[in-house]
């Protein structure tokens, strides 16, 4: 009996002094403590994969400007009286930290060597080729290698500043490409304000699925073809 009485004292102190049922539904609705964490950590990895996909596309930019300062630091260095492996050290190792990596030739390998095989594969370093091939025929023939050096430059730049203006009177044709890309969805959106309401009918009636189908796949088509020819055009100017 006393064990009963001091069970039952027990159970009444809880219910009296314990937490409410609008409590505990409150604390099941607030979120987490490990919510915020959460939340945070998908921020960070959505801003890396940002960063990582905007130093993919910068890339070839970077490849191609680096070709340029290369030649011209190599002549500078050629004409203060150094080798060209001495002076295309000491140039790559004034270039950004990845690209200084990148060029850094491995033990005991032909530098000209290691700047055909960046040519073939990294997008944007196709330059490299040119210099790699100065460089060698230099070597082979003599001459004045940085006078050569000076003029690959010169022509290396004259390229890049047409490739920006192509990208830039391309800039027009694309905007222009997405903005008739949308289109579709803007008139969907009028349809259904006036009370229309067609995705009904293009959701699930077969002529309007058939409907649906050819317009996303002639949208895509426009979109595919569009990013293609300008494209073409800025890479061969």
């Amino acid at each position: 009996m006393v064990t009963a009485a001091m069970i039952c004292a027990a159970l009444a102190a809880w219910l009296f002094y314990g937490p409410s049922e609008a409590s505990v539904r409150l604390q099941r609705a607030l979120p987490s403590p490990t919510a915020p964490t959460r939340i945070s950590t998908l921020l960070s990895r959505a801003s890396s994969t940002r960063t990582a996909v905007l130093d993919q596309r910068r890339a070839p930019a970077r490849w191609r400007a680096s070709a340029v300062e290369l030649c011209e630091g190599m002549a500078a260095e050629l004409t203060a009286g150094r080798t060209p492996e001495e002076a295309f050290s000491a140039t790559a190792a004034v270039l950004s930290p990845p690209l200084a990596r990148a060029l850094r030739a491995p033990p005991h390998h032909d530098p000209t060597h290691h700047l055909e095989h960046l040519a073939a594969t990294r997008p944007g370093a196709e330059s490299l080729r040119l210099l790699a091939a100065t460089w060698r025929l230099g070597a082979e023939r003599g001459g004045t290698l940085a006078t050569v050096l000076d003029g690959l430059a010169a022509a290396l730049r004259d390229e890049e500043t047409q490739r920006q203006e192509v990208a830039v009177h391309l800039a027009a044709p694309r905007a222009t490409a997405r903005l008739l890309a949308v289109l579709p969805l803007l008139g969907l959106a009028m349809a259904t304000a006036l009370g229309t309401n067609p995705l009904p009918y293009l959701l699930t009636t077969p002529p309007g699925l058939a409907c649906l189908t050819t317009a996303l796949a002639l949208d895509a088509t426009g979109l595919y073809w569009t990013h293609h020819l300008a494209t073409k055009a800025a890479t061969h100017p």
